[in-house]
């Protein structure tokens, strides 16, 4: 995405709420549509606010929470109790943290990988990845690098590189390859020594310092808590959080289109102060803008063989709102496509959706296996996006997995409820007890012919 811009660029405080619609009334049919558009903008944004009140709601790192600035790192693979985010894998070892950089940088350390794959990908409130050390960017070699927020002016140490975020808040999901349980304690090590503290404690033995709990906060899954937000909840919100996060130097157009409703950024929102005509247009707007945004991700990207691969509005989204609201809904922290793609997909090859109730198989031949080259592959997710408890505690299989394989080189993946029989339960991913089902074919730093459209995910085919 690289939008590394200054807030002050924008001039977005200049504007009055209701300046403009005063000049061109509104009909109810205009106000209803810009209505809808700045709810799905704004979702993202006001996703990312819900997800940073659970994931921090902790006096001290607990798996993948902890309180603002603090690293919280996953010790195991996420099981079917895991809500924080959905669509999460089951390949690598996340490492959380939730950043407020409004006062001042953050500095962060990551140690020598000795080869180990990893990314760090570092998602501004709108859910941009704006920076992603790592690996494939930055190599294995250790690094020192700084979270610098918008609006701050001043030097750094020397040999920290900077990374200026778009906004103040944001959140960062690393990812570290783990070759299944018994890689465990190898990964743990890399990611005790990953630091991260405040400029000013540069230098020093900081500790940091307890977070504060909210005894109150729900802790249901953050799109589920957005879905019941009342339009009066949403959009205050909304406004609010624009003050230290500004929309992107390429969102002039839709915030012409805000200002026509009363929403400035930099400025607060009173629903109870809007005209009647906008109240009944931002009421109305989440019953029409959600189903959007629940059905984008499902069709975005490129179809072939039943899948979706999203190649263009994924990790950076440019203007792109919808989708970018559809995949923050299905599966935020995604990463850009050099870092991996997420082939799609809830149909079998007939177009039917896949159920539990059916059993079905996933054929590669030796030169259609995903081509990457770090790793892949196949998760399951039940109707919440998420892991369900099946007989082996299995919800992703791939390649750093003993899989059998033909005589031809070929690779057949099992996926149904019961056992496909004992020599085949190596190739085994086991559906959910019950409901619809979909999966994710993951390939973490693909290769060109997975970016350019030369390999394609192989359909998904109905053995009843």
């Amino acid at each position: 995405m690289n939008k590394l811009f200054a807030a002050a660029s924008l001039g977005l405080a200049l504007a009055l709420p209701f300046t403009a619609s005063a000049q061109q009334p509104l009909s109810a049919d205009e106000a209803k549509e810009i209505a809808r558009e700045a709810y799905v903008y704004a979702y993202p944004l006001v996703l990312m606010k819900v997800t940073k009140n659970v994931a921090t709601n902790v006096e001290h790192p607990a798996g993948l929470m902890a309180p603002v600035n603090q690293l919280a790192h996953a010790r195991a693979f996420p099981d079917p109790n895991f809500t924080v985010v959905v669509r999460p894998n089951a390949d690598t070892l996340y490492s959380a943290l939730s950043f407020d950089v409004s006062q001042e940088p953050l500095l962060v350390e990551i140690p020598d990988s000795a080869g180990r794959y990893y990314l760090m990908p570092w998602l501004d409130a709108w859910t941009d990845v704006f920076a992603a050390p790592g690996t494939r960017t930055t190599g294995n070699a250790a690094q020192r690098f700084a979270i610098v927020g918008p609006k701050w002016q001043g030097s750094l140490p020397a040999g920290i590189t900077e990374y200026r975020s778009p906004t103040a808040a944001g959140l960062l999901i690393g990812r570290v390859q783990t070759n299944g349980a018994a890689d465990y304690q190898a990964v743990h090590a890399f990611q005790n020594a990953i630091r991260a503290y405040p400029l000013s404690a540069h230098g020093t033995d900081y500790v940091a310092p307890k977070g504060r709990v909210n005894p109150t906060q729900d802790r249901t899954a953050p799109p589920e808590q957005v879905d019941k937000m009342s339009a009066a909840a949403f959009f205050e919100l909304f406004a609010e959080l624009m003050k230290d996060n500004p929309p992107h130097a390429n969102d002039y157009p839709m915030l012409d289109r805000l200002k026509r409703i009363g929403i400035v950024p930099g400025r607060d929102f009173a629903y109870a102060a809007a005209p009647q005509i906008v109240q009944d247009a931002l009421n109305a707007a989440p019953a029409v803008a959600l189903p959007q945004i629940k059905a984008a991700f499902r069709s975005s990207g490129i179809a072939a063989n039943g899948w979706r691969t999203n190649m263009t509005a994924i990790g950076t989204y440019g203007a792109d709102y919808l989708h970018r609201a559809g995949v923050a809904y299905a599966g935020l922290g995604a990463n850009v496509i050099e870092d991996a793609i997420y082939p799609t997909v809830f149909a079998d090859a007939e177009g039917q959706p896949l159920r539990s109730d059916q059993r079905y198989v996933l054929r590669f031949t030796k030169e259609q296996l995903p081509p990457v080259r770090a790793f892949w592959s196949l998760t399951l997710y039940d109707e919440r996006q998420l892991f369900t408890a099946n007989p082996i505690n299995r919800y992703a299989i791939g390649d750093r997995d003993p899989l059998q394989f033909g005589a031809d080189g070929s690779l057949e993946l099992y996926i149904q409820r019961e056992s496909p029989g004992k020599d085949k339960e190596s190739n085994w991913l086991p559906a959910p007890a019950k409901g619809p089902f979909s999966m994710n074919l993951r390939l973490y730093w693909p290769q060109a012919e997975a970016l350019d459209g030369r390999w394609l995910p192989q359909p998904v085919k109905r053995l009843d």
